[in-house]
């Protein structure tokens, strides 16, 4: 299986978005036939990723793709890191594996086939086109020290990338990252444990790095990716530094819990000061976000006054 993903791997190094590279030249690099260069592409398109085919011409990337350098990867911290070509999902393979990690340990994977959003959504996760990352945190005193850490995670991630140069970036409540106010990225935090023992917390990310027209019309919301930025980050570089963002933001978190990070979420907050509104259930609550409390709750200022709102089913949007 590794000696096959490799092969995978070498071809999609040798492809890319600019110029078509044939079947015949493919074949003389890897040392592999023709035929065997078909199937290969043939079951990477079965991963989602979009190769161009013309006779007489041969192969190109739809879209540029940005691969991670394992052994570097492994190399840039003291916690382990568990890397995959493929993997039904990063979350659930921490979760499995959850009593013998220690907080700061990730996964990270070129392909899930069981990639999961919120609220059981599917993460539309093409192979070696975006980031798939989970990092395990133990917390010492249950699931009552997590109120608010998904926000954390946002900050963090905007954090990350602006020290990757992307710009334009943004946070709707509670976790969404924005590029240019369409969806870059989604967090998903799960966890098991007692509320006031020890909680065992895996937070997974998933950010859009390089989105085909293909895969991006299977998302049905306005998204964006990295590729639209004006420096686009080496995936390897950017799961390196998220990681060391998680880990310092995450400890801050512990000491000084959601507080510490309140400028910064409403420095980057979209609906800061707008007219939004918040869907519960059934029910429909317009008035002015004002930003978020020290329990991660939504402000939202209406005739009624400023109240808070907090839960997992609430969703925000901008009021028209």
């Amino acid at each position: 299986m590794v000696e096959q993903w490799q092969r995978k791997r070498d071809i999609l190094i040798a492809l890319d978005s600019e110029k078509f590279v044939s079947g015949e030249t493919l074949a003389s690099q890897l040392g592999i036939s023709r035929m065997a260069i078909s199937k290969h592409i043939s079951a990477l398109e079965e991963y989602g990723v979009d190769v161009f085919s013309v006779k007489g011409k041969g192969y190109k990337l739809a879209n540029s793709l940005s691969l991670i350098d394992e052994i570097r990867l492994k190399n840039a911290f003291a916690q382990r890191c568990f890397y995959y070509d493929e993997i039904p999902s990063t979350n659930a393979f921490l979760l499995k594996h959850c009593e013998d990690l220690s907080s700061g340990d990730i996964c990270v994977a070129e392909y899930q086939s069981a990639g999961r959003g919120r609220r059981g959504r599917t993460w539309v996760s093409p192979y070696g086109c975006h980031l798939y990352s989970s990092m395990y945190w133990n917390l010492s005193q249950g699931m009552a020290q997590a109120t608010g850490l998904s926000l954390v995670v946002a900050c963090s991630l905007v954090s990350a990338l602006n020290d990757l140069s992307i710009q334009g970036l943004g946070v709707k409540w509670p976790n969404d990252i924005y590029l240019d106010n369409k969806k870059l990225a989604g967090v998903l935090v799960e966890m098991n444990g007692q509320a006031d023992t020890e909680c065992h917390l895996v937070i997974g990310i998933g950010i859009n790095m390089s989105m085909s027209k293909t895969q991006g019309d299977k998302i049905e919301q306005p998204w964006s990716d990295l590729s639209q930025s004006d420096s686009v980050p080496n995936k390897t570089d950017l799961a390196i530094r998220l990681q060391a963002q998680l880990y310092a933001d995450l400890t801050l978190f512990e000491e000084q819990g959601l507080s510490a990070f309140l400028t910064r979420w409403k420095q980057a907050d979209i609906f800061d000061g707008k007219n939004v509104r918040l869907m519960i259930g059934e029910t429909c609550i317009d008035g002015v976000c004002q930003g978020i409390n020290k329990t991660g709750a939504i402000l939202l200022k209406t005739d009624k006054g400023v109240e808070s709102y907090v839960g997992g089913e609430i969703s925000l949007r901008s009021a028209k």
